[in-house]
């Protein structure tokens, strides 16, 4: 099978290696994502529900580049510094899965690479 990565510009896929997403197959794996704001920077300072938003963008074009859909999705991963604003995360999941319903995780982690970061999200689909 063919492999094809994507990659969404971020400066952190050369320095450390990986891409924004893995198409072999019919499998797309998205790594996981974290809120870059357009331009550079970090979206939604503060703001879980908006740093959730952002992720998903960018999920979402990592899994158009890779020629999938949301609708393709079977499993999220969302990640966050604070498990307790994991409703407001949770409320900007339902915006993208909420009638797709993929298998989905929340774990609580102790930071990421940016302290501004407060969520990322990692995403696997399967292209009938």
């Amino acid at each position: 099978m063919q492999r094809k990565t994507i990659g969404s510009g971020s400066p952190f896929e050369a320095e450390i290696g990986f891409a924004r997403a893995v198409r072999i197959g019919s499998h797309v794996a998205v790594a996981g994502t974290a809120p870059i704001a357009i331009g550079g920077g970090v979206a939604a300072k503060g703001d879980v529900h908006g740093q959730t938003i952002r992720c998903l963008e960018i999920v979402e074009q990592a899994l158009e580049d890779a020629g999938a859909t949301l609708q393709d999705v079977v499993r999220t991963r969302v990640m966050l510094t604070d498990i307790s604003a994991w409703r407001e995360a949770g409320r900007a999941h339902g915006v993208y899965f909420g009638n797709i319903r993929p298998a989905c995780t929340f774990v609580e982690i102790s930071r990421f690479i940016d302290p501004d970061w407060l969520v990322e999200i990692e995403a696997d689909a399967i292209i009938p």
